[in-house]
């Protein structure tokens, strides 16, 4: 993302598969601020290797740092030795006008758990 007068606006993105089921269904709209800092549990789009996902991002006690996703049948993705960046936050989902808010300033979303299958 780039640092124009656009950096800071909120944009909308579909998710177009089941990586994130079940808080975030296939076809489902996420609100995405541009961050490039968010803590551990925050859900995130992030640059990889020169490749974009939407995953659950998590830092572990050790420093060691990982995006993952909600559905067990996708891997974990070990940001150890990569070329990696947080390009933005979710902060808002939209099921069907059914909105829920995150907190991705705050460990796990203000959350108690990290909510992995």
């Amino acid at each position: 993302m780039t640092q124009d007068c656009s950096y800071n606006e909120l944009c909308a993105l579909q998710a177009l598969d089941d990586s994130m089921e079940p808080e975030f269904p296939n076809g489902c709209v996420i609100v995405i601020e541009p961050s490039e800092i968010c803590a551990t549990g925050a859900y995130v789009v992030a640059t990889v290797n020169g490749e974009r996902w939407f995953r659950l991002y998590v830092r572990d006690g050790q420093g060691g740092e990982k995006l993952v996703a909600l559905n067990g049948t996708y891997p974990e993705i070990d940001l150890t030795g990569t070329s990696f960046k947080i390009e933005g936050v979710i902060v808002q989902r939209n099921i069907k006008r059914e909105v829920k808010h995150y907190q991705p300033y705050q460990p796990n979303n203000g959350e108690n758990e990290i909510p992995l299958q």
